[in-house]
């Protein structure tokens, strides 16, 4: 198998041989497809997410210091590390997606995350064990990574090889649209038990509530995806006994370029996302001091509108392609992000904090939402799964993970607010020299 960015001329779109044409696509497995994605993917970044709503109060509980800064940075170091399992997840729910079915691979992602976010919620604080408390958190958190690691990637590929070709893009944005709504919930579901419990009853056992809710919603999930057939990409591949004997060497052989664009579009896409869904109630609650419950409830409410936006953007990348509407997104973040944190330094009102947030997603939407299609046509079936998890999973642990913690560090170094936008430019930049080496993939049929 070549890398297939090196396989078709830049300014044609060949006609699709048997050998590419993916097989016919059944409407309503399409529409569950897209369900299942969508919900299973929400119901996974809820469970990896609400961590960081809930990092203020985790803080002083497992990393107790004279100094909350302090206790800060090491509960958002933590929050990075998760990041680390996370190509290890991909690498191994990748193989077992391309070699056993994408559908297993998906179900075992999720209940791997409901178990250890339940865990989450259950473990000892430093004042029951002392530095036996932080150790335990950082081994969950691992596990949250792991899960998490495999299940984006999985999620894109059953997507993309079950629904029609020209709606790729479209049926594509219930992958970013559960990813992002899944901290929306976050949001929500911390807000709400704040407001049930108040904040002393919420610093002391209130935060292990939103981790507990992870077990129910796992089990929602799990059902849902029981009831799933393969994609026909997987079942086609299964039948002529073309499955990969080892999937990571293949794609890392074969591949090694695709690989190295969608690292490069993932560094984008989540060194910009992640300062909102995750340093920004830090930022607005620590540094500028919002009431935390209206920020959650703000963020939950900013996501939750934007995300109302995605499918116009996945409609959008079927019309033009994947590389123009990336574009506008790289350089309306660029053009944006200084202003929007000059904005949120001046203001008083939480009115325009959750605008500027709204507007900040809408833009995330429109980075994220073309950004998994691409992916998934960046491979040929044997690999899709690997390939698109294994870079996703490097991008994100580059940019993703480290994204609160950097942004926070650049605000201590230097003094300003407005450092963590000269982050989301520079991710920025790299998401648009990416994209420069990309042929437009939107147009043609999935490689086999």
């Amino acid at each position: 198998m070549t890398d297939v960015q090196q396989t078709s001329p830049a300014s044609t779109v060949p006609p699709a041989s048997p050998e590419s044409t993916t097989p016919t696509p059944n409407p309503r497995l399409a529409r569950r497809a897209a369900l299942a994605g969508g919900v299973g993917t929400l119901i996974e970044y809820y469970d990896f997410g609400v961590y960081g709503f809930l990092a203020v109060f985790i803080a002083p509980l497992f990393f107790p210091s004279a100094s909350p800064a302090a206790s800060i940075l090491s509960t958002l170091a933590v929050f990075g590390v998760a990041y680390v399992a996370r190509p290890i997840g991909g690498i191994f729910f990748g193989r077992l997606g391309d070699r056993v079915g994408r559908r297993t691979a998906l179900i075992a992602s999720v209940v791997a995350m409901g178990v250890a976010s339940t865990i989450l919620g259950l473990l000892p604080t430093h004042a029951a064990i002392g530095v036996f408390a932080p150790i335990l958190l950082v081994l969950v958190r691992l596990t949250q990574g792991f899960s998490a690691g495999g299940e984006i990637g999985g999620a894109a590929t059953y997507i993309a090889e079950t629904v029609p070709a020209h709606k790729r893009g479209l049926f594509g944005s219930f992958t970013p649209i559960g990813s992002t709504l899944g901290f929306a919930v976050a949001a929500a579901v911390v807000g709400a038990v704040t407001l049930g419990v108040g904040q002393e009853n919420m610093a002391e056992w209130g935060w292990r509530i939103p981790f507990l809710i992870a077990l129910p919603l796992a089990v929602v999930c799990l059902v849902i995806r029981m009831k799933l057939e393969d994609t026909p990409e997987f079942e086609a591949m299964a039948e002529k006994g073309e499955l990969a004997k080892s999937p990571l060497l293949d794609v890392v052989r074969n591949n090694p370029w695709s690989v190295a664009k969608v690292v490069g579009v993932a560094i984008a896409m989540n060194g910009s996302g992640y300062i909102a869904l995750t340093y920004f109630s830090v930022y607005l609650t620590n540094d500028l001091g919002f009431d935390r419950n209206a920020v959650s409830w703000t963020s939950a409410i900013a996501i939750a509108l934007a995300c109302l936006t995605f499918p116009i953007s996945g409609a959008l990348t079927d019309r033009f392609g994947r590389k123009p509407v990336l574009i506008a997104g790289y350089l309306s973040y660029i053009i944006l992000a200084v202003p929007a944190f000059m904005v949120l330094g001046a203001t008083g009102s939480i009115v325009v904090v959750g605008l500027v947030y709204f507007v900040y997603m809408v833009l995330n939407g429109v980075v994220q939402v073309p950004a998994f299609p691409l992916f998934t046509e960046l491979f040929g079936r044997r690999v899709r799964y690997t390939g698109v998890a294994l870079g996703f999973n490097i991008g994100t642990i580059i940019a993703g993970g480290t994204a609160p913690y950097f942004a926070a560090q650049l605000v201590a170094w230097t003094g300003s607010g407005m450092a963590p936008a000269y982050w989301v430019i520079g991710v920025c930049l790299i998401g648009l020299v990416t994209v420069s080496t990309i042929r437009e993939t939107g147009k043609r049929a999935l490689p086999a």
